[in-house]
């Protein structure tokens, strides 16, 4: 297969071949890789849940009650109780009247756009939505419009010029996952209701980090209620696996019957349920978590701000280290990883040619001493920052 190996040959030769490491064992913000313990900053469990002793016993248990599977889609042997309950738990935490769960965040928006919009439609998406967003925008068949980054202007321009389209969808992160800055909502949502458009919102990486309940950008904006379409994971913050769609009853109705990604696959086991479910009520109850994070991202981005390795901003627990080039971010993660630090670098097509950074994921789990080590770290290191 001389083309697979020539399109392999390409990506080495332009450092953008990527070979994931093993991690052996993982304690909180350390990993084990080849029998070297490394601090790690490339977590996106951002409150420790996936290891809490709570949450972990709801899996187990749950999984010794059900089984490790669910052996169908929820269309052909049934959903299950803990489907529901989690549904339920979901919907409250969104303040929503119903929810969905899918087996992952891509299936997540890939089901509720291709479900909403079709070719008679348009979608006016963010330029640095994610990947499930773009592919799901381009599988939906509608017509794509995309504007330039948080740029409110030019999404006002669009939704002038598609006036008469009968459906517009605005789609957004709120919490871009990448560059880890927050999406303008309450402009985005005041625009749609201007033009009679719907909203889309992929609340992923801000829930259990934003707002005073931990609840997500929404509840952070004091948006609930105005936001259509809400979609979200249990990857992140909740610390396991799967996500969900949340809004109107009709439009989960909807889903349950238009939404390949969820017609068409096994539903989520009992022992994820059951751990979401618990992180879940945890966020809601235990604040500190979430005060820890903040403390630890204002504690970094000061310190970095006296290095040459400025942050792009300090809106998150998400703080890019743009360095330029592939061949630079690659070094740079490499002498950090010989320092005992694990930040793997993002390089295109994950981010823009020019713009391959560091993507350093602060977690409520690391310490003011990690935090200072990564610092010492990268001072120690000769290759200039690029801004």
């Amino acid at each position: 297969m001389e083309f697979i190996v020539d399109q392999l040959n390409d990506l080495m030769a332009r450092n953008l071949y990527r070979r994931p490491f093993t991690v052996s064992e993982r304690h909180g913000c350390r990993v084990v890789i080849e029998g070297k313990e490394l601090l790690s900053f490339a977590s996106n469990d951002y409150l420790g849940l996936s290891q809490h002793p709570e949450v972990m016993k709801a899996a187990a248990e749950a999984t010794m009650r059900r089984g490790a599977g669910t052996a169908s889609s929820r269309l052909v042997q049934g959903g299950m109780g803990f489907h529901r309950s989690l549904e339920g738990k979901i919907a409250e935490f969104k303040s929503c009247e119903d929810a969905l769960v899918f087996s992952s965040g891509y299936m997540a928006n890939v089901g509720v756009l291709t479900a909403l919009i079709d070719e008679d439609d348009v979608v006016i998406s963010d330029e640095l939505n994610h990947a499930s967003i773009v592919d799901a925008c381009k599988m939906s068949g509608a017509t794509v419009v995309v504007y330039p980054h948080k740029n409110m202007e030019r999404l006002n321009q669009a939704l002038e010029e598609y006036s008469l389209i009968e459906k517009i969808l605005v789609v957004t992160e709120s919490l871009f996952s990448v560059d880890g800055d927050l999406a303008p909502l309450r402009d985005i949502t005041a625009l749609a209701r201007e033009h009679g458009a719907y909203t889309l919102v992929d609340d992923a990486h801000a829930i259990g980090a934003l707002g005073r309940d931990g609840r997500g950008a929404i509840e952070h904006f004091g948006l609930q209620g105005k936001v259509d379409f809400i979609v979200g994971t249990l990857g992140k913050a909740l610390g396991g696996l799967g996500g969900f769609a949340a809004g109107k009853a009709e439009f989960i109705d909807l889903l349950r019957n238009r939404a390949r990604s969820f017609i068409y696959t096994t539903a989520p086991p009992p022992g994820v349920c059951a751990a979401a479910e618990k992180a879940l009520d945890l966020i809601v109850r235990d604040p500190k978590p979430r005060k820890r994070l903040r403390d630890n991202v204002n504690h970094l981005v000061h310190k970095l701000h006296r290095t040459r390795f400025k942050p792009l901003h300090r809106e998150s627990h998400i703080i890019p280290i743009v360095l330029g080039s592939a061949e630079t971010a690659l070094e740079v993660s490499r002498r950090l990883l010989q320092r005992g630090i694990f930040i793997p670098a993002l390089r295109p097509p994950t981010v823009p040619e020019g713009a391959s950074r560091l993507r350093v994921s602060v977690t409520a789990q690391h310490t003011r001493d990690d935090i200072d080590r990564l610092v010492e770290a990268l001072e120690a290191i000769d290759i200039p920052a690029v801004t």
